[in-house]
């Protein structure tokens, strides 16, 4: 369970990482941009408080 919760973190960072990228590369519009990192956003949050800090169980 905590490495699916991770890959859903850090897929989740990248998508608040990688839109920011492409639009200064001018390859995605701002409104996909903002789009993406608002779900990549929500995908972290929601999702790294339950694996951070902890020990890992395997």
């Amino acid at each position: 369970m905590t490495t699916l919760l991770k890959i859903l973190s850090y897929t989740g960072l990248a998508l608040t990482v990688v839109p920011a990228v492409l639009v200064l590369a001018g390859i995605i519009s701002w409104r996909a941009h903002a789009v993406l990192m608002l779900v990549g956003a929500a995908l972290w949050f929601s999702t790294a408080s339950f694996w951070m800090g902890r020990a890992d169980s395997s």
